[in-house]
């Protein structure tokens, strides 16, 4: 366990898919991140790479062959190697083996970088084509984070603002965790929606369409927040088991497969495409007050 720590907050990262396991606001003595209670969900922060949600038959198609893919992909049971670690920043990396090469048949590097910025907390990504031909990939985040932020509170007392006003759709994932075409009006000229403890008995209420880049869980009784910023993301789930005391915010490249529907996995939706020796960047932070 590796830890980071400013004024502002006291953030602890595990080697095991470099994942967040604490991000501990100092000045209001609340922690914000899940417990990975395994009564409910056993994770806390896991970092989807390199696929995000399900794949049909969890197989990927590359060149016409099946490479078994499990649903999020490998990189949130992998070992990280730590590469750097200041007193607000450390960085992990993956690099691709034997072992990935049997299920992602591409050669890269995977960096995962945690920073703190006053308040702040930067959850950067660095994918490296290291191979001889082009790669792809999806990218997500994962964080789940303690709803409500105090003892006395319930969950019903939160709820989630958006940047702007939208006008939004839900696009509906089925059983088996799959787009099925269904879409449904969640926000009509509003920003922020209610949370509710069975508001995810249908699975995760995934947006295509936000014209906001950052999100903020509030309560009724108090001014505290905890905000998370994804300019670089396109689409934005949130998820949690019923009757669950926590909310995950899913920044994500990248999404599950529709049923009924395989492509190869260069058409893959939202799909990030690197050619050889390029590098790609994607961030998002997590801000409490």
């Amino acid at each position: 366990m590796h830890q980071i720590e400013n004024e502002f907050l006291r953030v602890k990262i595990r080697e095991y898919g470099a994942e967040l396991t604490s991000v501990f606001d100092k000045k209001n003595n609340i922690e914000h991140l899940w417990s990975a209670d395994e009564k409910f969900w056993g994770w806390h922060a896991p970092v989807l790479f390199p696929v995000v949600g399900r794949c049909l038959n969890d197989t990927i198609l590359v060149d016409g062959a099946e490479y078994k893919m499990e649903k999020h992909g490998f990189a949130r049971k992998s070992n990280f190697k730590l590469l750097e670690l200041s007193e607000s920043k450390a960085v992990f990396m993956l690099k691709s083996d034997e072992t990935t090469l049997k299920v992602f048949p591409f050669q890269f590097e995977f960096l995962i970088g945690y920073h703190l910025k006053n308040n702040q907390l930067e959850c950067s990504h660095e994918v490296i084509n290291t191979d001889k031909k082009p790669m792809f990939f999806q990218l997500g985040g994962h964080p789940a984070f303690a709803v409500p932020f105090l003892a006395e509170e319930d969950y019903e007392d939160y709820y989630i603002e958006f940047e702007n006003t939208e006008d939004s759709e839900r696009t509906h994932i089925n059983g088996d965790g799959f787009f099925d075409g269904r879409r449904t009006l969640m926000l009509d000229n509003s920003n922020c929606f209610q949370l509710e403890k069975d508001m995810f008995k249908d699975d995760a209420v995934i947006f295509k369409d936000l014209r906001s880049r950052s999100v903020t869980i509030r309560s009724a009784n108090h001014a505290r927040y905890l905000s998370v910023h994804f300019s670089d993301f396109s689409y934005l789930g949130f998820w949690a088991k019923v009757n669950a005391p926590y909310l995950c915010i899913e920044p994500w490249l990248g999404c599950a497969d529709t049923a009924g529907e395989e492509v190869e996995f260069s058409a893959k939706e939202r799909i990030t495409a690197l050619e050889e020796g390029e590098r790609f960047n994607a961030s998002f932070s997590i801000e409490v007050g």
